[in-house]
């Protein structure tokens, strides 16, 4: 890429160079290609799927292949979903009313510049400051593409090219998520399989759980809690015993259900209560090593091991900490065994509630784990530990290209930064 002068570029209203919403002939009652909200991906261009139906007077919107789909409601608008139709296997389609359809004069704009002109953060921020309506059902009035919105446009080839730097980053993006999601479909087995039926073992018995190897133990839960740490099988607080007058800008970081994911800590979310607080709350601080579980919220019973950013943490009143007797049992095995298919059951069998699910102290204590000998546990958890590593490498990757394709919109389609990229350039991020 060279930095260049703009003076190739142009500027335009935008319904100068693009019609909205256009006015296809559909014959009523004939069968067309349909596509759904749902349809539509908030990462992808191509459409999820597209469906036959036969169309009406109050069908919705129309378009070609060739189009795009700019999706005009909360929250759809801020999840960004957009699309480039490609694949419509009829000449025009129809869809939802709560499409917005661009259809680009192709002699000045191309298709696909198009997508990742609307597709960008630029474009969906006006858009979204421009939203009417009650809260929860706003919209991006029609009056935006056809009387506000301006677009600066190069040459037809210098969009192509544009647009081909987008679109290798796309794919790119694309495969990293396909490994992603096919590395968590043989996590998924191995959980299944491992904290079952272990490795290697040809001989089984039957148990109130199910199946397990001959050799391996049924516990309760509390069992796996050190002994020598009176407060190694607790609870957070009550709600009057940490109120929100008592958060500070900083101190002692207090873990939410927000922070704790099913296998992983969220360091997203942060709030504080004061050193002299924490120690008055001894017996609900945890530390760095110990497993935090969640009492409440989808998934019940989830647990994630506690990262050492601090030397010590203050539970909120629905977390429970595990401090694991590491003589006999491996901290990453455990917390594998709380959130594997078998003991999720159980916990949501125990759990009170109906929309959302709570389970307590007393009856988490006394659920069910598989345990194997502690050099298993061990073998278990490496494989385990190996395959979660491999799937954060791979988001990070992900998380890279996005950033790498963010920078790429504000240069590239300002024409701050001229195009001429090779491709290898975005495939070896």
């Amino acid at each position: 890429m060279v930095s260049k002068d703009r003076e190739e570029w142009t500027t335009y209203q935008f319904s100068e160079v693009c019609i909205v919403n256009p006015s296809y002939k559909l014959e009523r009652n004939k069968e067309y290609s349909y596509v759904e909200m749902a349809a539509v991906s908030e990462s992808s261009a191509q459409l999820n799927y597209v469906q036959k139906k036969k169309y009406t007077a109050q069908s919705g919107s129309k378009f070609k292949n060739g189009d795009v789909l700019f999706a005009r409601i909360t929250p759809c608008t801020q999840n960004g979903k957009t699309a480039h139709v490609t694949n419509l296997e009829t000449e025009y389609g129809f869809g939802s009313t709560e499409f917005i359809v661009l259809s680009p004069k192709e002699e000045i704009l191309l298709d696909k510049y198009l997508y990742y002109f609307v597709k960008g953060n630029k474009v969906r921020n006006k858009a979204i400051a421009r939203m009417v309506g009650t809260t929860g059902r706003q919209r991006v009035p029609n009056e935006f593409f056809k009387e506000e919105l301006e677009i600066e446009l190069p040459s037809i080839q210098e969009q192509q090219k544009i647009a081909d730097v987008f679109f290798t980053v796309d794919k790119a993006i694309e495969k990293t998520e396909a490994i992603i999601e096919q590395t968590k479909k043989v996590k998924k087995g191995l959980v299944q399989q491992l904290l079952t039926k272990g490795i290697g073992h040809t001989k089984f018995k039957k148990t109130e759980v199910g199946e397990i190897p001959l050799d391996w133990e049924v516990k309760e839960l509390v069992e796996l809690a050190n002994s020598n740490d009176r407060y190694a099988f607790t609870g957070g607080p009550f709600g009057s015993n940490l109120k929100s007058s008592d958060y500070t800008e900083d101190g002692v970081r207090i873990i939410q259900l927000q922070n704790i994911k099913d296998g992983y800590f969220a360091n997203d979310y942060k709030i504080y209560t004061s050193e002299s607080k924490a120690n008055e709350l001894l017996s609900c601080n945890i530390y760095p090593g110990d497993i935090i579980i969640a009492k409440m919220a989808e998934p019940v019973a989830r647990a994630c091991i506690i990262p050492n950013y601090s030397d010590r943490y203050l539970m909120a009143s629905d977390g429970i900490r595990l401090s694991v007797n590491n003589t006999k049992y491996i901290t990453e095995y455990v917390t594998y065994a709380i959130n594997a298919p078998y003991f999720r059951q159980q916990a949501v069998n125990n759990s009170t509630g109906t929309t959302r699910l709570r389970i307590g102290l007393s009856t988490l204590r006394s659920l069910k784990i598989l345990v194997p000998s502690i050099e298993e546990q061990k073998k278990i958890a490496d494989i385990l530990v190996n395959v979660d590593r491999k799937i954060e490498k791979e988001q990070s990757k992900v998380l890279k290209l996005k950033e790498l394709k963010e920078g790429l919109m504000q240069s590239l389609l300002t024409g701050k930064v001229r195009v001429t990229v090779d491709e290898d350039e975005v495939t070896q991020v």
